[in-house]
Order: structure tokens, then C-alpha cells, then sequence
């Protein structure tokens, strides 16, 4: 019988994601999908020291905040809705108090600058090519924070654009960390209200982007998780009610791909065994109380300690806490 899915060509990195590496992440909510997925099987992560950010340019000025170690200090922020907000930052860093903000904030930068001076793998996904500007300062903003439309004015940015700000941040990424290798992706989550025309546009862009960056530098490669979805899956069945956001089957659709091309095969085959310690530590039990119940945990007792002694460099305290509360010892 004929395959139901286009087939598609997934070019995989010389060198691939393993165990011991450190892997930063940054961009929009589907890099959050990955870097879940890869701090559930216990890869060294960092998820998106801004929060989540969708538009390019903010992607490109987080990265090279982090280079610098941004120091953020009180005129940086403004207060509305009863907080203390960042226009470069996610709503998680807001805050009530102006110095609890800020001190979110820089705790952040200290973490980023470190992890990234380090770290063997940076993953971006870029969600739109729509940046949103505040009128009174002229400064692209990574998040709105539900401020008047009117304080807003709203581009499609150009590929001239978008290159220009990932051409600096790529360049100086590479002197601050040699080493760093840079997979790029294209979030497939559709931005409907930008309209459906508009989405493809914008889209459209990032993908050309990418590509023009990955044939100019050496170490930036592009993982089709656009594409996965959009031309391989083509179909509502693997997207939520909302119609734009993938669904649970289609996001791991993406990730199994993900792990298959870009992660080291003896690392994966480590992912694979820890993936079913942490069902078993998920498992919530009906009857906890009962001697099958003892003997499942004794069985997931035994299984993570043999784990621990073979990868000692990998931490499964809790999964050993959680396993031994309700174990019988003979």
C-alpha cells in the first residue's frame, strides 16, 4: 500500500546531540514542546531565559543580551495592570514589586550568560515574522502585556531584516562560544489572527531566513518541524479545537523525528529507557495500598537504580525517593 505522508528529507548534523551536553533553547512556544521533551529524558537544558518570544527580532536582541550579561535596572520596566513588566520579557518575570522584577530578571541573564558560555547546542524556533513596536520609544517589544493596541505599531518584517539581526547575534554568538553549533527550527503553530494569508507570508520569511543563514555560516542546521506538520501530516485531525495549535499525536510526531535525526543513537536509546522510568513515576495509583502496588514499585526501584549505576552522570534522586516511599525491602 502506498505511505498516507509525503516523504521528506530531514538533513542531519555531522556531529549530534548526546548526553553531557548543554543545550540552551530559545524562541516561541513549540521550543518549549522540545525542551520539555528533552529535560523529561534528563538532557542538560535551559529553556528560554526571556520566556517565550515569537518575533525575531527579540530572539536576536535575548541572544546577544546573554553575551553580554544585560544588566536590567529600573527604568528598563514600567507598571501596568497592577505589575511591574519588561517590553523585552515574558509576562512569567512580572511582578507586583519593581525590584522583585528586576531581580527575576537579572537572575536570569547571570543564568543564561553562564549556560551559554558552555553550551554545545542552541536551539531557536521562530514563531512569526510580525514585530510589534511602542510608539513612545521605538523599540520592537517581546510581548505586549495587554497594552493598548493604539501604544502599538505593528511590521512584517522583511528577510533584509531578519537577517540583519541574526547575522550580528550568529556573529557573536560564535567568538563568545567557538563551539556552539545552532539548530534552527520554524514553529508550525499557525498565527491566525495575523490573518491566514498573512501567516503564510510571515512563515514564508523565517524559512527563507533560515536557509540563506544556514549556507552562509558552518554548525547552523534547520530541523523541519514545519513542515512535519504542515505538508507531511496536512491534516486537522493532528491539530487542537483552536485549529492552530499541533496536537499531543502531532507534536510527538515532530519530537520522535527530532530525536531520531538529531540526537545520538546510544543517547537515544538512553532517552528510550529513561522515557518509561518517568511514565512509572508519573503512574498514579487507584490502590497504593495493595501488595501489587508494592511489588510495581519494587520493580521501578530496581530498574532506576540499574540505570544510575550505568549513567552515574545523570539525576534520578527523585525517581529513587519516589520509588522507595512505598517499596517493601526483603
Amino acid at each position: 500500500m502506498d505511505s498516507f505522508f509525503l516523504p521528506i528529507s530531514i538533513a542531519e548534523p555531522s556531529e549530534k546531540i548526546r548526553y553531557r551536553q548543554k543545550i540552551l533553547l530559545a524562541g516561541s512556544c513549540f521550543t518549549e514542546h522540545i525542551g520539555n521533551h528533552l529535560q523529561e529524558v534528563k538532557f542538560d537544558v535551559l529553556q528560554n531565559p526571556n520566556g517565550i518570544l515569537f518575533d525575531p527580532l527579540s530572539v536576536a536582541d535575548s541572544l546577544i543580551s546573554y553575551i553580554e550579561e544585560r544588566k536590567y535596572e529600573a527604568n528598563d520596566l514600567f507598571y501596568l495592570n497592577e505589575l511591574w513588566q519588561s517590553w523585552r520579557h515574558h509576562g512569567i518575570f512580572s511582578d507586583t514589586s519593581r525590584q522583585g522584577c528586576l531581580d527575576k530578571i537579572n537572575r536570569s541573564q547571570h543564568a543564561a550568560h553562564k549556560f551559554l558560555r558552555s553550551a554545545d547546542w542552541l536551539i531557536i524556533t521562530l514563531g512569526s515574522a510580525f514585530s510589534y513596536a511602542i510608539k513612545e520609544r521605538k523599540m520592537a517589544v517581546a510581548n505586549c502585556h495587554r497594552a493598548p493596541a493604539d501604544w502599538f505599531t505593528k511590521k512584517l518584517l522583511t528577510v533584509e531584516d531578519i537577517l540583519s539581526a541574526f547575522d550580528e547575534a550568529i556573529y557573536r554568538l560564535l567568538e563568545f562560544n567557538p563551539l556552539l553549533k545552532i539548530v534552527f527550527t520554524v514553529s508550525p503553530v499557525r498565527h491566525i489572527r495575523d490573518g491566514v494569508i498573512e501567516n503564510n507570508r510571515s512563515k514564508a520569511r523565517l524559512i527563507e531566513v533560515v536557509h540563506q543563514l544556514e549556507n552562509k555560516f558552518e554548525r547552523i542546521y534547520y530541523f523541519p518541524a514545519y513542515e512535519l506538520v504542515i505538508d507531511v501530516l496536512r491534516d486537522y485531525r493532528f491539530y487542537d479545537k483552536d485549529l492552530v495549535h499541533p496536537n499531543y499525536q502531532a507534536t510527538g510526531f515532530v519530537l520522535e523525528n527530532f530525536m531520531q535525526h538529531y540526537v545520538d543513537p546510544e543517547s537515544g536509546r538512553i532517552a528510550d529507557e529513561i522515557k518509561k522510568i518517568r511514565i512509572a513515576y508519573r503512574h498514579k495509583a487507584f490502590h497504593p495500598d495493595t501488595e501489587a502496588h508494592r511489588r510495581f514499585l519494587n520493580e521501578q526501584l530496581a530498574k532506576t537504580k540499574e540505570l544510575a549505576g550505568k549513567y552515574p552522570f545523570l539525576d534520578f534522586k527523585r525517581e529513587l525517593a519516589h520509588f522507595s516511599s512505598g517499596a517493601c525491602f526483603s
